[in-house]
């Protein structure tokens, strides 16, 4: 007889996602590349289904650093992709052009499409996803505002969800504040998201600074499928064991079964 832990479903997963924030060099995590990452998936990449290159670091850090970091990511089988900021700042720039060339020579691979701070149109969301795509650049679409004046309405979401779904896109992020703001404004938000039929086509991105009893809260409202955004790179593999019942914020449920 064999010890061994519950079964979870192994990758490519399309339920229990877990998408990584890439900080870099940060208190949240070291992953500065390629060492640290390597470090990290050696004992993690299992747990691992994405990770995102913070913000505007494909930037910040040296050209060779994020691109060891992409590889290395590669190499382990996690998808990594650019933050949505980036592409925000090259539409405000009129940069796309040399956000294609950037991508292309980090060989990153993915972008996250972003309105936090820009608005596109229909047309011109469809059109940005459309023309990245065609350069073979992976594309997630996050929704939602960094400062929502309105609770998000599930019409809306659910109608992006299907739009860029019709153009591959597998999963819809939903930014933090939003999330926040809808559950706060809305008594029935938690039943009313999980009735949608496109509800594990979303990724909730949970708040780094409330880990772990927010992660917790999320797991145990939505199931230990729940799929998360913004874990960092120190919380992967706590956040796994909750999901299997592991940990005090958990009460150890994998013993009480």
């Amino acid at each position: 007889m064999t010890l061994s832990l519950p079964p979870r479903s192994a990758k490519p997963r399309t339920r229990g996602l877990t998408s990584m924030i890439d900080f870099g060099p940060d208190t949240f995590g070291w992953t500065g590349a390629p060492e640290g990452i390597r470090n990290l998936l050696a004992a993690c990449a299992d747990y691992i289904d994405y990770a995102k290159i913070y913000a505007l670091n494909a930037l910040l850090m040296p050209r060779e650093t994020v691109k060891a970091a992409a590889r290395t990511y590669r190499d382990f089988g996690v998808t990594p992709f650019a933050g949505g900021i980036l592409f925000e700042y090259a539409w405000q720039k009129h940069e796309l052009d040399g956000l294609e060339k950037l991508l292309l020579e980090l060989e990153i691979g993915g972008l996250e499409i972003s309105e936090n701070y820009v608005s596109l149109t229909p047309d011109e969301r469809a059109r940005a996803i459309e023309r990245f795509q065609k350069r073979g650049i992976y594309i997630k679409y996050e929704f939602g505002r960094k400062n929502p004046t309105l609770p998000l309405a599930l019409d809306e979401l659910g109608a992006v969800v299907k739009a860029v779904g019709q153009q591959g896109i597998e999963h819809v992020i939903v930014e933090q504040s939003d999330f926040d703001m809808l559950i706060a404004a809305r008594a029935d938000a938690i039943p009313a998201l999980k009735a949608q039929p496109w509800f594990d086509r979303l990724l909730i991105e949970a708040d780094p600074y409330r880990f772990p009893q927010q992660h917790v809260e999320l797991i145990k409202t939505f199931g230990v499928d729940v799929n998360l955004a913004n874990v960092t790179p120190g919380q992967v593999l706590r956040l796994e064991g909750f999901r299997r019942g592991i940990g005090r914020a958990v009460d150890y449920s994998i013993i009480k079964r």
